[in-house]
């Protein structure tokens, strides 16, 4: 299993491969690195509709599994293919919403050891020896 963070850049509709098999693709823009990164998910089944809640440019996170495969062409070269397969979809900051953890994670919290000046005048006239 996997997460990735990120934007969502393009929304496709789902597509009916076979009487038994659908698919949806979507593209996740990751900015985490110095040269964006557009990566394409594919969502199937039942988990077509998780992309129905979202709009392009939402900051989402995408919980994923990698698959691989073999496929074997008629002239009998033998090719790989890899699928970023989509299981859920999540909207960045949905859940912490007024809760005390920071949109960012606790990264983002405060953390600065340097007391501010009103906490430095109170310990002041605190008189306990430690």
């Amino acid at each position: 299993m996997f997460k990735l963070s990120g934007t969502l850049k393009v929304k496709n509709d789902t597509v009916q491969v076979s009487e038994k098999f659908s698919k949806r693709e979507f593209v996740l823009t990751d900015a985490s690195s110095m040269y964006p990164q557009d990566i394409l998910f594919q969502l199937t089944q039942d988990k077509c509709n998780l992309l129905d809640a979202l709009n392009v440019n939402d900051q989402i996170e995408v919980s994923f599994n990698l698959r691989g495969r073999e496929w074997t062409s008629p002239q009998g070269e033998v090719r790989y293919f890899n699928t970023l397969d989509a299981w859920r979809l999540e909207k960045v900051g949905a859940v912490a919403q007024g809760g005390g953890i920071p949109q960012g994670g606790p990264s983002a919290m405060s953390l600065d050891p340097i007391a501010s000046p009103a906490s430095t005048a109170a310990s002041d006239d605190d008189d306990l020896p430690f």
